[in-house]
């Protein structure tokens, strides 16, 4: 990319068609500049303007009527211009006027300030014009480019003959054989040019952090309101273990959220450290809430040391770090401020997993809820870190993520810490991947970081409160009841700041729903969030994580005559090329990122109403999944789509399978041994594969996580429980699901299922 080989112009002018002096001057201007290699847009109105820009991302230049409107006080060219700041401080925007048209009583201060030009149109000629517009523009492309994409850009430019790794050299090698080719041309030149060695040392290094990464590192640092940042090409799972092997080692205890990615666990392993569990809550339907803040009081986190059959002989019982989920899997953020507040009595360093919760920092409404806060440091407080998969929910490339740092009582040392971060870090990072994070952290600076954070919140409060208002149309009340439609897991009412009037959430105004968080607080004794023991403005739910509700699910949690499991309806979803994050029992979760569109969310709706009518009307399943009933003719042939869910919701509730999850996931298993223990035996090969039927009172040799969203149900060396107990119960309950409905089988990790049974790596009897 050449930041010199075009610019775009977009004039924003109601009287560029006019049969006027100033019409046919401005025509006079465009075919000049067009004469100049500069590509120009035409927007003739103030609406088409504020509906047009943000879809014109490639604009360089922008220049407005100042009489646009024909307002005598230029009130819609202000308006207009505040907006477009809004959006992107940087942009050049040019002031069209006639010679006598700007007075000075009419440019006020904050006019003057958001302005780079002043174009006469009467006068200036339109080389002058275009002269000036392509300076700008050039300059401002320029300082588009943040310092490591920058540099890679400039050095692809190079064409230079590559001796060094790897060996395509520039895609050179693929497009001498036919695949390769066809790889080649599938990518584009582009990629593989960019594809480069560490010995380019143009570039810089991730492993020393020099050059024109080390200063992208640090750019993102500021972006991001951290003291020091890392950027790391394999993830949020290898994020998590660096954290880790810059502060744990070897018989260390460290507390740990028993809703952990599978990579805690793996951290916890590779350190041989020990883990003390804080349990978060659940409320009816499977979601995972919060931690109450009683489990990380020091009074209790020091009761849970005591009682850990797995610290004796361990030279110290103090812990020395704590993971927390943040936001949670369902988009419940905790209050950070007052959960290091409450660990950092306990512990010197705090890990929030913010893998899908990047874009915190950029949005007021997130508020005191996220790791890098600005004015949070205390250099008496716990040092505080931050591990982001930016290509979650901001745009970065796959496996592209950040560990952020803010220093307190125990400040990271570079160089030391580096050690831990050149273990996890490849010698060939991809570097397409490091220049997207680069971007990322550019896309994100300034007010562009808001208006793209509020774009996704206003879309999901816009599907949020459709739904609402197509359930309260369908449905009726509660009393009288006229038909179904899946609900939504959100607030019933809102409280307006003021007056503490509660509306119904349907009709809560946009802008209290978009601006102010106590709409999303989990209130204390509020039934839709089904949690108890929380004090208020504790947690929030995040509004971008949509979570919708199937009908079936009572509010004591067990299962109604009637009901309609998730699976079947994530299943039809699919068909119709819509997939979702994630699914429980009887709750599909949607992610509403920056990609989200109106058009993508309002064909979700129209999905479900198609679903809807295929159950109401008992459409035959091979007309629905005819996939599904071709491989399984014999279970599913001759059923309706509303056969097999009522069959399927029978079968739950029989099984008392939500209930059984409710009670697995409430008590914590007995560490027999820790997770490295546990893990040399199973390299050793000191285990068995034992059937969940014949598995009671048996030590775990593999962590059992049911996906989604992967929280485990047994940690590497518990004890599996009695036969008869609610986790074998529970993971027998699945197995039998399984074989039941083939198609709509568990993913169970540390689980095989072998013609039918569900096995487990167990250790050896004898040798636990």
């Amino acid at each position: 990319m050449n930041p010199e080989e075009e610019v775009v112009v977009a004039i924003i002018d109601d009287t560029i068609a006019t049969d006027t002096p100033h019409g046919r001057t401005i025509a006079r201007i465009i075919k000049g500049m067009t004469e100049y290699d500069i590509q120009v847009f035409t927007i003739a109105s103030l609406e088409g303007a504020r509906s047009a820009y943000a879809n014109l991302p490639d604009v360089d230049c922008i220049l407005i009527n100042w009489s646009l409107g024909g307002s005598p006080t230029h009130d819609a060219a202000k308006e207009l211009i505040g907006e477009i700041r809004q959006r992107n401080e940087d942009i050049p925007i040019f002031l069209m006027s006639e010679p006598l048209g700007v007075g000075e009583a009419e440019l006020d201060v904050d006019t003057i300030r958001e302005i780079n030009e002043y174009i006469y149109i009467m006068e200036d000629t339109p080389e002058f014009i275009a002269g000036r517009i392509r300076a700008a523009a050039n300059r401002y492309k320029e300082r588009l480019l943040p310092p490591f994409f920058g540099a890679l850009v400039n050095f692809s430019k190079d064409f230079e003959y590559s001796w060094h790794t790897p060996g395509h050299a520039g895609g050179t090698a693929f497009r001498k054989s036919p695949a390769g080719r066809l790889f080649f041309e599938f990518f584009g030149e582009q990629l593989f040019r960019s594809d480069l060695s560490i010995s380019v040392g143009e570039l810089g290094s991730l492993l020393d952090h020099s050059g024109p990464l080390g200063e992208a590192e640090r750019y993102a640092a500021k972006v991001f309101g951290a003291d020091q940042t890392y950027f790391v090409t394999n993830g949020t799972s290898t994020a998590n273990k660096i954290v880790f092997f810059g502060r744990v080692v070897r018989d260390d205890i460290v507390l740990v959220d028993r809703n952990c990615h599978k990579s805690a666990e793996h951290a916890l392993t590779m350190t041989h450290s020990v883990a003390v569990f804080m349990i978060p809550t659940r409320n009816r339907y499977g979601i995972i809430g919060p931690i109450p803040p009683e489990e990380m009081t020091l009074r209790k986190i020091r009761s849970k040391i005591r009682e850990c059959p797995l610290i004796e002989g361990l030279g110290s019982t103090k812990p020395v770090h704590a993971i927390i989920t943040n936001s949670t899997y369902d988009g419940l953020c905790y209050k950070a401020t007052e959960v290091e507040a409450l660990l950092g009595k306990a512990v010197d360093s705090i890990h929030f997993d913010e893998a899908w919760y990047g874009y915190a920092r950029f949005n007021p409404l997130y508020r005191d809820r996220f790791a890098m806060r600005d004015g949070a440091r205390d250099e008496k407080g716990p040092t505080v870190f931050a591990t982001q998969s930016t290509h979650k929910l901001l745009a970065a490339l796959s496996q592209a993520s950040m560990v952020h740092v803010r220093n307190g009582r125990v400040p990271i040392e570079h160089s030391r810490f580096n050690e831990g971060f050149m273990m996890h870090s490849s010698t060939s990072p991809l570097y397409t991947i490091m220049a997207s994070l680069d971007v990322s952290s550019k896309m994100m600076d300034g007010a562009a970081g808001r208006v793209l954070t509020t774009e996704s919140i206003e879309e999901a409060i816009r599907f949020r409160r459709v739904m609402a208002r197509l359930y309260r149309e369908i449905c009726g009340t509660a009393k009288k009841p006229k038909d179904w439609w899946f609900g939504m897991w959100q607030p019933e009412t809102v409280a307006e700041p003021k007056s503490g009037k509660k509306v119904a959430f349907a009709d809560a105004p946009f802008e209290l729903l978009r601006d102010e968080p106590s709409a999303w607080v989990l209130h204390p004794g509020e039934k839709w969030h089904g949690f108890t023991g929380l004090p208020d403005d504790y947690c929030m739910l995040d509004p971008i994580k949509v979570t919708v509700v199937m009908p079936g699910v009572k509010e004591d949690g067990t299962l109604d005559t009637w009901g309609i499991p998730a699976a079947v309806v994530v299943k039809f979803l699919d068909t119709r090329g819509i997939v979702n994050e994630k699914s429980g029992d009887y709750i599909i979760l949607f992610l509403f990122s920056m990609g989200n569109t109106k058009g993508k969310w309002g064909t979700l709706v129209t999905e479900l109403f198609e679903f809807k009518r295929h159950y109401d009307e008992e459409t035959p399943l091979e007309e629905v999944f005819p996939d599904l009933t071709n491989a399984y003719p014999e279970r599913y042939g001759g059923m309706t789509l509303k056969s097999l869910t009522e069959e399927m919701h029978r079968f739950k509730k029989e099984h008392g399978m939500c209930e059984l999850l409710q009670q697995a996931y409430s008590l914590i298993p007995e560490p027999a041994i820790p997770y490295a223990e546990a893990y040399r035996k199973l390299v050793r090969g000191e285990v068995e594969q034992v059937p969940v039927s014949e598995a009671g009172d048996r030590v775990v040799a593999t962590g059992i996580f049911p996906y989604p969203p992967g929280i485990p149900v047994l940690a590497p060396g518990e004890r599996t429980g009695s036969q008869d107990g609610p986790i074998l119960r529970y993971l027998k309950s699945m197995q039998d699901f399984d074989a039941r409905f083939p198609g709509f089988e568990h993913d169970t990790h540390g689980v095989e299922n072998i013609k039918g049974e569900y096995r487990m790596y167990c250790i050896k009897e004898g040798r636990s």
